[in-house]
């Protein structure tokens, strides 16, 4: 991997689902980079576990984005302990919930869609207003590649996550005046925990899902961090209201 910079240096991201997986890589990525990290999830001791490895510069606070209180909460936390917000990572997810519009559950379908954009919807609707005070910043919304081709038996993952994708545009139109940018990032198969609960070990998921992606393999944790870095500096200035695929190729067959 390329040796972290240092262009988050100073800023604050707020980060929800940040516990494991492709969130507790974006939070290392992030303090790597710089950045004072509030690393937010439902579990409060993955949380603060994460952010006593991360050090001074990282705050853990539990979070369940589906309810308006509870995201209202973090973010005033995390505005009393930085005193600003200048990024945000949408990153929290629903269990992996298999089934056909005929056999899916509504509880299952509700949970999916509340999750990924309810909980988008809430985390930045008390977030915006301190970025907005502090004169801009970026967002990230952590989507997939089936936000953009289709997969059987997951009508509630790929609706979802096709939605984060519109209403990261949506909301670019409506805050690039202030200075905020709002971007997506659809991620293919990676190499996480939640993978892994479907496949026996990392060697077999990869030999399963890696052929599907023209790189062959597929994604580690590590990768997605380094996009949603990206995405959330300087580098990323002219970017807004934009899908960045780091899908291995996988959405271009």
């Amino acid at each position: 991997m390329t040796p972290f910079t240092s262009r988050l240096q100073g800023k604050v991201v707020f980060l929800t689902g940040a516990a494991s997986g492709i969130g507790s890589a974006i939070a290392r990525r992030c303090a790597g980079e710089g950045a004072s990290v509030v690393c937010t999830d439902r579990s409060l001791d993955g949380a603060t576990a994460l952010a006593r490895e991360l050090g001074e510069t990282a705050f853990g606070v539990q979070c369940d984005v589906t309810d308006n209180r509870s995201a209202a909460t973090a973010v005033k936390a995390a505005l009393e302990r930085f005193g600003r917000l200048d990024g945000l990572v949408h990153n929290a997810a629903a269990p992996s919930l298999d089934g056909t519009v005929i056999d899916l559950a509504e509880q299952q379908w509700r949970l999916e869609i509340d999750v990924t954009m309810t909980g988008a919807f809430l985390t930045c609707k008390h977030a915006l207003p301190a970025m907005v005070e502090g004169g801009g910043g970026s967002v990230v919304l952590i989507a997939s590649q089936f936000a953009h081709v289709a997969v059987g038996k997951a009508v509630a993952y790929c609706a979802a996550k096709a939605g984060l994708v519109h209403l990261a545009k949506a909301m670019a139109v409506d805050h690039a005046a202030q200075g905020i940018r709002i971007n997506s990032l659809s991620p293919g198969a990676v190499g996480t925990p939640r993978l892994l609960q479907r496949w026996p070990d990392l060697e077999a998921a990869n030999a399963g899902l890696g052929p599907a992606h023209l790189l062959g393999r597929i994604g580690l944790p590590e990768e997605i961090a380094a996009a949603a870095a990206f995405l959330l500096s300087p580098d990323a200035s002219f970017i807004t209201g934009t899908d960045l695929l780091a899908d291995g190729g996988y959405a271009t067959r």
